[in-house]
Formats: C-alpha cells, sequence, structure tokens
C-alpha cells in the first residue's frame, strides 16, 4: 500500500496530525498498535492535561473542543492561577490569570477524553474525505526511508511505502530508534501517583506546585461533581517507587487519610474519587527530530517532566508546525517531505521547546533537593519571584501562550 503520509502511533499528537492533513488530497495512514476498541472508547488514566490558550484553540480548529463538550459539559475546567509551594511554609509565589489578557491562565482536561475526541474527529474526516486510512491492532516491525520514500513493514507481514513517515508512538519510540536516532533521557529515580480527590475545602480554581520536603505535591483543580456538588481536584503525588507501590496497596479509606494528612490538612478531608494510576517519571529529548523522509511529533519529539504542564502543549506545537510545512510544500507542488522543509520544521520546534526542557530540569533538580543550603535557596527564589512581576509575566505568559 503506497500513502502520502504514514503515521506511526494514533494516540492524540499522531491522530490530531492525521486530522490536521485531512481535507487536503494527502493520501494518510495511521497505525496503531492498540486494537481498534481501546481508540474507540479510551479509558481514564488518570491524567489530566493542562491546555495552554493557544492549544485550546487548536483544539477548536480540530473538532475536538466541541466534542469533549458534548461528551461531558462538566468536563473542561478552567485554570485561573497557578500556586507554587516550598516545604511546610504556607507563603506560596502566585501566578495569577490577571497577568495576561484571559479570565484563566489555561484549561484542564481529562486524557481520555482528548484521545476519545481526537478518534472521533479523524473517523468524521474519514467520512467527509475519504483520504485517511486507520490500521488499528497492528505493530511496526521495521522501518527505512531512501531519497524515494519511506519503507514500513507491519508484523503481520504487510508492506507500506510513503512519501514521509511520522513517529508519533510516544517518548519511547520504536520507530525513533528503528531509525537510528538516540535520545537523550533522564530518569528522576521517582514514580508519579495520580487520582482524583474530592475536597473539603475549595480550590478556587488554582493550580498548586507543592515542593515539600521529601515529595512533590501537584494539585490541577476540577470542576465540582454535577451530581453531589463536592471540590474535586486531580492530584499528582511523586515520591520512590517503593512508596508509590505501598499507597497503591492501601485501602479507599486510609489512602484518603494519608493523602489528606500529605496535603497537611489544608484542603480539609479528602476523598477518593476515582481509580488511582501510577508512572515513571522519565524526560526524554531526542538528538534529532528528523532524518531522511522522516520526522517526530508527540512525545516522540519531545518528553516532558510534567511539572511545568507543557507535554501534550508541546505535541500540538510539533503537531502545528508540521503539518503547516506538508501542506505549504503540497499546495505549492514541492516535495513535502524535503530535506530542506523537515530542517525548517525541526528548527521550529526545537527553539519552542528545548529552552523549557532544560529549564524543566534545572528547576526539578533544585527544588526536590532536600539538603538545608537548597531549602534556603528555594524558599529566597520563590520570595524573590513573588516580588518581580516581569519574571512572573513571562511564567504566566508561557501558561497561556
Amino acid at each position: 500500500m503506497n500513502f502520502d503520509i504514514l503515521i506511526s502511533g494514533a494516540g492524540p499528537a499522531g491522530l490530531c496530525l492525521a486530522r490536521a492533513l485531512s481535507g487536503h488530497g494527502l493520501r494518510i495512514a495511521l497505525v496503531e498498535q492498540q486494537p481498534l476498541a481501546a481508540l474507540e472508547q479510551p479509558a481514564f488514566d488518570g491524567r489530566e492535561i493542562a491546555l495552554t490558550q493557544h492549544s485550546a484553540q487548536l483544539m477548536r480548529q480540530l473538532g475536538l473542543w466541541e466534542r469533549i463538550e458534548a461528551f461531558a459539559p462538566n468536563a473542561l475546567s478552567p485554570l485561573r492561577d497557578a500556586r507554587i509551594l516550598n516545604g511546610a511554609s504556607p507563603f506560596a509565589m502566585v501566578i495569577g490569570h490577571g497577568l495576561t489578557a484571559h479570565s484563566e491562565l489555561g484549561w484542564l482536561v481529562s486524557n481520555h477524553l482528548i484521545r476519545r475526541a481526537a478518534y472521533e474527529s479523524v473517523q468524521a474526516a474519514m467520512q467527509a474525505n475519504g483520504d485517511i486510512t486507520l490500521l488499528a491492532g497492528e505493530a511496526v516491525s521495521r522501518v527505512g526511508s531512501d531519497a524515494q520514500g519511506a519503507q514500513v513493514t507491519l508484523a503481520s507481514g504487510a508492506v507500506l511505502d510513503a512519501r514521509l513517515l511520522v513517529a508519533a508512538d510516544s517518548r519511547f519510540s520504536t520507530t525513533r530508534r528503528a531509525m537510528g536516532i538516540a535520545a537523550d533521557m533522564h530518569d528522576f529515580g521517582q514514580t508519579m501517583l495520580v487520582c482524583v480527590m474530592a475536597h473539603e475545602a475549595p480550590h478556587h480554581h488554582a493550580a498548586w506546585e507543592w515542593f515539600d520536603y521529601g515529595q512533590t505535591l501537584a494539585l490541577l483543580p476540577m470542576n465540582d461533581d454535577p451530581t453531589t456538588g463536592s471540590h474535586r481536584s486531580s492530584v499528582v503525588l511523586t515520591l520512590p517507587h517503593h512508596a508509590i507501590e505501598r499507597l497503591l496497596a492501601l485501602e479507599a479509606g486510609v489512602f484518603n487519610q494519608n493523602l489528606a494528612r500529605r496535603f497537611a490538612g489544608r484542603l480539609g478531608a479528602m476523598t477518593l474519587a476515582s481509580t488511582r494510576h501510577a508512572y515513571p517519571l522519565v524526560a526524554v529529548y531526542p538528538r534529532r527530530m528528523v532524518a531522511q523522509r522522516f520526522a517526530c511529533v508527540g512525545d516522540a519529539a519531545v518528553g516532558m517532566h510534567p511539572v511545568t504542564a507543557h507535554g501534550f502543549n508541546f505535541g500540538l506545537l510539533g503537531v502545528e508546525a508540521l503539518a503547516q510545512g506538508v501542506l505549504a510544500a503540497h499546495a505549492a507542488g514541492r516535495d513535502m517531505a524535503s530535506a530542506e522543509m523537515l530542517e525548517r520544521y525541526e528548527q521550529r520546534h526545537r527553539r519552542a521547546t528545548r529552552p523549557t526542557y532544560l529549564a524543566t530540569q534545572f528547576i526539578t533538580g533544585l527544588y526536590t533537593h532536600d539538603s538545608l543550603p537548597a531549602r534556603a535557596l528555594r524558599d529566597m527564589a520563590l520570595r524573590v519571584g513573588e516580588r518581580l512581576m516581569p519574571f512572573k509575566r513571562a511564567l504566566a505568559a508561557s501558561l497561556t501562550a
């Protein structure tokens, strides 16, 4: 089978790229090793995704936003402010929406709803344009490329040819690796536990990033439960893996007490309102994002630590940049997978992501080190940052842009 674009991975980034390219006379293939049922009804995975204003606009253009609103009108929660805390101190550096031109810094929505909306948007494009082929339940076995195109062999033995191959198959991308592209990986040696908790005290739609001693806590404000009216938040707790395993095994009532204690009672009583999920913390940045007739998007291009909440936002930026490059070349009758186009994409995406990736590594190192000098330095940094309005405006801009 021959295609113009072959996308390895039908996660949110791969689906969004296919949707962005549809309707322009290109033959697009999506290859995904998960079965079709998993794409049609993605399971709740614990993760709430923080969206910038630009990401929200891209999701509207791709038809995801309206679908999420139709699935669950209460699912899209405004993120108005962000609070950064250190240790046991009640002091917080506050990044408020008043520093921006918007009534909120961004939005929060469950990852599984993004995946479902992206899949349904692709289905609508398939019906309207007939230019997308979805091959679910198929694993990529071998890949290669030359001056004429890319070749992909599936585990089933089928051979696919394309003018451009795109990896969108996770930060540990087997497609990227098969193309001979190395990646720098930073294993933080920790695991994050994510779940939804109901709590007594209101969150006022403010996100928390709490660098406590011996643990890191994040709170992502969700809309109140539409049935009970309870305040809800997505909670992210980062600890060594063995400690997370013990928490996963706790009976719900004991777990509730444990979380309330970890939050120092600042949210009042807390009650588990979802299943619990655990993910290892590993950041990944490939040494190249492109090769001959090949490009990476999504987590395959940048695998972020979640502390700055930029992972999916960077994924959408990559989708936007690559789609614009491909479509501009195609409309002008040029090679849409030329080395020049791919180089421009890589340069654009590196400029957009590399500084934040490196800054995140630095912040995570400073704010998870518990020596006395580090504790004093990070407390001082927060207090100085609270008074530096240009710095706070820059942080607010990074959360909304």
